[in-house]
Formats: structure tokens, sequence, C-alpha cells
């Protein structure tokens, strides 16, 4: 097979942009938002009400602020998002949700691909607590922005970290895969998929990146096997996406 470009990796942007939030709501009452005096798509109406010198922090709510940063990531605005997050952080006094802030922060700046400000937001992130249920998202996210930054022996210890702190983090074991395949380590790179591919994670991505490995430890009857999986997967996916 070709050489791959970094882009074609597809990776985990973190587990606090699920679905779980819908819609997207300017106007959370703990803001008190005057449409009449703030254009609703001004992008700088969120920061500039939790100025300091006009919102005391006890007046924040931080878990609605998220929300709106959520939101932002929902439409695509991935810069005031980040702002968003960096708000949250400053205003809350709970580490659990600072940490979820800051490694959504991170994944909004790689969207923008601005790789120095995500990894010094999964940095704070893992700061405010390196075990938690969001260390291993900040952790894998924080090794694929090394990676973007041309640190690929720093990236694929974060990549190990992230399966330390959470062996059930599918996610974690595939962007380690990854990571080990790209070193050239193919046979270890093959048990990574498999033990992501036992926790559910199974995509054309994951396919095609296990038949790479498998091809270069010359299994090659597998990887041909696993590729045209992956395919058919793909064709799927259209005919499901046009229907």
């Amino acid at each position: 097979m070709t050489d791959r470009e970094p882009d074609d990796h597809e990776f985990s942007s973190g587990q606090g942009f699920g679905d779980t939030y819908e819609g997207f709501d300017i106007d959370p009452p703990e803001l008190s938002v005057d449409p009449d005096k703030v254009d609703p798509v001004d992008s700088r109406v969120i920061t500039d009400m939790l100025d300091d010198e006009n919102l005391a922090s006890e007046e924040v709510d931080a878990e609605q602020l998220l929300d709106v940063g959520i939101s932002y990531v929902h439409i695509n605005r991935h810069e005031q998002a980040a702002e968003t997050f960096e708000r949250v952080a400053m205003f809350t006094d709970d580490d659990r949700l600072a940490q979820e802030a800051w490694t959504n922060k991170g994944a909004a700046h790689a969207e923008l691909e601005e790789w120095d400000m995500a990894i010094g937001a999964y940095k704070e992130a893992l700061d405010v607590d390196g075990d938690s249920e969001h260390a291993a998202t900040a952790e894998t996210n924080l090794a694929y922005a090394l990676w973007e930054s041309g640190r690929t022996e720093q990236a694929l210890e974060h990549a190990e970290r992230a399966v330390e702190i959470d062996a059930r983090f599918a996610e974690a074991w595939y962007n380690r895969g990854f990571f080990l395949l790209e070193r050239g380590l193919a046979e270890d790179a093959v048990n990574a998929f498999d033990n992501a591919t036992r926790l559910g994670f199974r995509n054309p991505d994951i396919l095609e990146e296990k038949a790479r490995a498998l091809e270069e430890i010359e299994e090659y009857e597998r990887a041909e096997r696993l590729a045209e999986e992956a395919e058919e997967l793909r064709e799927q996916a259209e005919e499901d996406l046009i229907e």
C-alpha cells in the first residue's frame, strides 16, 4: 500500500464532543443576553458578556456555558468554541468540568489546525488530573497534536499513556495502533487494532489500518480480506447516505 498522509487518519476528537447537547441557544438565562441589544450571530457575545467587569464568576453557570461551547462546535465555529471553553475553565471551581473544558478547547484548536494551542490545552487538562475520566481522551488527543507537530516520539508516549489510564477506551487503542504502525511496529499495531475492535470500534478506517499492518508483516491474504471488507463498509455507508 502507498504511504498515507496525516489527514488520512481519522482521529478521536474527544468524548466531550458527543451528541448529548442539541440545538444552539445564544441566550441561556444565566447570561442574560438582551436580543434587542445583541446580534445573536456576533461571535464576540459570549466573551464580552463574561468580561470580568460585566459578570462576576459566581454569577456564571459553568455547565450552561460548556453547553454553549459545544453548540459552537456543532455549527463549526471552533474559534468561538475555544474561547468559550477557556471561560468555562476560568470560572468553574469543579475540576471535572475544568478538565472537560480544557480537553474540548484542545479539540477545537485541533479542528483549526492550531496544534501548539491544542497541545497547550490538553496539557492544561492533564494538569488538572492525570487519571480522571477525561484524562485518556486528553492523552490520546495530545498524542495526535504532537504527531501533527512532528514530535512523533512524544506522540507514541502519550498514546501509550492513554490506554494505561483507560484500557477500555477503544479509540485510544486504535490511535495507539496507528502510531505503532507509523514507527514500523506492525505486529504490535495489529494487537492494538484487535483490542479496539473487541471493544466495539469497527469501521473502514481501522480495517484499512489493520490491513496495512498485516501487509507489513507479510500476511497478505488477511490484509486483502480486510481491505475488501473496508471497501464494502464504505460502499454501504454511501448507499445509506443516499437513501
